[in-house]
């Protein structure tokens, strides 16, 4: 007897999945190895930056008080008494009359409380020493940067979960993080189910297919941040099948199948679902393309059954999986960001569930458009290639025209958002 499934919408289904994310573990790794890793810690200042009272210029430390005099027809002259560059230390306390000759970021010597810079001084010497003036005013605290006036000490910087860019990398070498705390990539074990299902390397049989949703899925993972585990193809035969993914369980954090999750007589997963003891989470979605896409949860594990369908595949993780992933990174923003953008063609289907077409943005003259990637239908493999947004249809509807406003989700955006 064929079951009967009932469709649920999609929000009660990722909130379904959500019940079961975990925050992972955290490893520390060298700073070098660090780049987009997600921090499992926040980056915290060990020291106030600036760490002193810098100079943002060339020029002359000294005291605005004798400067209270200057003008266009009285300079006032002051004797240089040390040299400073960057990274050296000013040894001498500066007094009434005198200046420091001062390169850019050079600490600001004792008794100076102002910079001149070194296009408004003359320099010249007088009886074998060195003097400079200058013909205007100076304001206590011109042209010093202030200690702790960019980052004061034990201010957080950045919050854990965030992903490590080259502006992160920085702030970790500029407070002597050499060791980098990260969240720890989930493993994401990956099997693909189908008698008729061929490797890369076979060459084309009647009735068969390439695999491609492995490759796809694996590639998916890793820019989701995880850990993939390639375990092979798995044929339409229940015995082996459950023993191959008992078995397996055993070495990730989530587990993917791909096919065998619809009601035909050799879709196995429900049966293996149900020996394994697994909680079926639900097993039909409102939704176009992979309304069969069923999650199941074991103990601590999550199960996902992604559609044999390429694009279906594809949407089912992006929506459920990728958030599951994300969180485990510590990422408080797991699900994909949403945005406003403008159809730049018909689409005249009508959308009796919510549909998730596979779409890509355009920019013009300050615009974002969208585009469909390629046919739409949920066998069809090209399309994915050109695909960088979901255009989000609600179901109901009876197709769009040129020109409508529809929200787009962003597949290639690591940002994120905290909420479906």
């Amino acid at each position: 007897m064929v079951e009967r499934r009932k469709p649920i919408p999609v929000i009660d289904a990722v909130t379904n999945v959500m019940k079961h994310s975990k925050l992972g573990e955290s490893e520390i790794i060298s700073i070098d190895d660090c780049d987009n890793r997600r921090l499992a810690e926040a980056i915290v200042a060990k020291h106030p930056v600036p760490p002193f009272d810098k100079s943002p210029y060339d020029g002359f430390a000294l005291r605005s008080i004798d400067t209270k005099q200057g003008a266009i027809d009285h300079p006032v002259e002051f004797e240089v008494v040390e040299h400073i560059g960057a990274g050296q230390i000013p040894m001498k306390t500066l007094k009434k009359g005198q200046a420091t000759r001062i390169m850019t970021g050079a600490k600001i010597p004792d008794g100076a409380d102002c910079v001149a810079m070194f296009e408004v001084c003359k320099v010249y010497e007088k009886n074998g020493k060195n003097y400079m003036s200058i013909k205007r005013k100076m304001k206590e605290g011109q042209n010093i940067v202030s200690k702790a006036s960019e980052v004061a000490e034990e201010e957080v910087l950045i919050e854990a979960g965030t992903l490590i860019n080259p502006g992160v990398k920085a702030l970790l070498a500029t407070f002597g993080y050499n060791n980098v705390c990260v969240a720890k990539k989930p493993v994401v074990g990956i099997i693909a189910t189908g008698t008729e299902l061929l490797d890369v390397e076979d060459e084309l049989q009647p009735g068969k297919i390439r695999n491609s949703n492995a490759y796809m899925i694996m590639s998916q993972i890793k820019r989701a941040g995880g850990e993939c585990i390639y375990f092979g193809k798995l044929a339409d035969e229940f015995a082996s099948s459950y023993d191959t993914i008992l078995h397996v369980l055993g070495k990730v954090d989530i587990l993917i199948t791909t096919g065998g999750v619809s009601v035909g007589d050799f879709d196995l997963m429900p049966a293996i679902y149900e020996k394994l003891g697994a909680e079926v989470l639900f097993n039909k979605i409102a939704m176009r393309p992979g309304s069969v896409t069923t999650v199941a949860v074991r103990g601590n594990q999550l199960l996902f059954g992604l559609s044999g369908n390429p694009s279906a595949c594809y949407v089912g993780f992006e929506l459920f999986t990728r958030p599951i992933i994300q969180h485990y990174l510590f990422n408080k923003q797991p699900f994909l960001k949403r945005i406003k953008a403008t159809l730049q063609e018909d689409f005249p289907k009508p959308n009796p569930f919510t549909r998730f077409v596979r779409s890509y943005l355009t920019y013009e003259g300050g615009n974002i458009g969208v585009k469909l990637a390629g046919i739409d239908k949920s066998n069809v493999v090209t399309s994915l290639a050109h695909t960088n947004a979901l255009m989000v249809l609600p179901g109901g509807t009876r197709g769009y025209q040129r020109g409508a406003v529809v929200e787009v989700l962003l597949v290639e955006d690591m940002d994120g958002q905290a909420t479906f």
